[in-house]
């Protein structure tokens, strides 16, 4: 895919979550658990319906593995290309009232994202990548305008230690031992792929998490991450990539320039 094609698939990526945020906005609260003891909302699903009806207009051939609508038996294997969604990532965020939860769209090929949205609907703030990551400032709902756009690039690592992001609701312990081990500044917890999206606009510098996740909640972050200058890495060093069994995820460490040696 050529960079003009993934710029304007990433911006109408971007129109749909901008969509699904002004449903997720107007929705109740109100929530229950799923089989695995997760948090589920009436706002995941309509936004869900919306961001799968919205994707089906755009390219009818274009699978979708979609998180509420997931089916471990059915989907075995991935395709060569493919749309991961998160319609609302950052569930807990959203009903405790914060505003951290963010709508994930990304476009899949040959196991790497090519073009992304990410949009933080409470903040108003839009981030897309292509070849390039930028962010918008927009209203749910809102025609996506890129005429106010900001380019997006990672910052060097400070002198005085580094700026590190980490899961409000999964730190496990392999990620404190990891966190022990980095030269840190400061560590803020922080939920949602928004963590990737501020490395990627060089306000934080790592985001470890070496817990389980599902391919969904990392795919659109690592797009803009990359796009801005960084890197997403397994936990041997290799490149994060997508299409895994179970469209689960091992772990990673998200870097905003290149790995520091621990």
């Amino acid at each position: 895919m050529d960079k003009d094609t993934r710029a304007a698939l990433a911006l109408r990526l971007g129109q749909i979550a901008c969509e699904a945020g002004k449903i997720i906005l107007a929705a109740d609260r109100a929530s229950s658990l799923k089989p695995d003891g997760s948090p589920v909302t009436a706002a995941d699903r309509t936004s869900e319906q919306l961001i799968r009806a919205q994707l089906q207009t755009l390219d009818a051939a274009l699978p979708v593995i979609a998180e509420e609508s997931f089916d471990a038996a059915r989907q075995r294997e991935a395709p060569r290309r493919l749309a991961l969604i998160d319609p609302l990532d950052g569930t807990r965020e959203f009903i405790a009232g914060r505003d951290e939860f963010t709508v994930n769209l990304a476009v899949i090929e040959d196991g790497a994202p090519v073009a992304a949205a990410v949009y933080v609907p409470a903040r108003r703030q839009l981030y897309l990548a292509g070849a390039q990551a930028f962010r918008v400032d927009a209203e749910p709902g809102s025609t996506v305008v890129l005429g106010a756009s900001q380019p997006l690039r990672t910052r060097a690592y400070p002198p005085e230690g580094l700026a590190a992001l980490v899961s409000r609701s999964h730190l496990d312990d392999a990620t404190h031992r990891m966190i022990d081990r980095l030269p840190l500044r400061t560590c803020e917890p922080i939920g949602s792929s928004l963590k990737f999206c501020l490395i990627a606009e060089g306000r934080a510098d790592v985001y470890p998490r070496l817990s389980p996740t599902m391919e969904w909640d990392t795919a659109a972050g690592h797009a803009v991450l990359v796009a801005a200058g960084g890197q997403v890495l397994a936990p041997d060093g290799s490149a994060l990539t997508y299409g895994k069994a179970g469209f689960r995820n091992p772990g990673f460490v998200a870097w905003g320039r290149e790995p520091l040696a621990l």
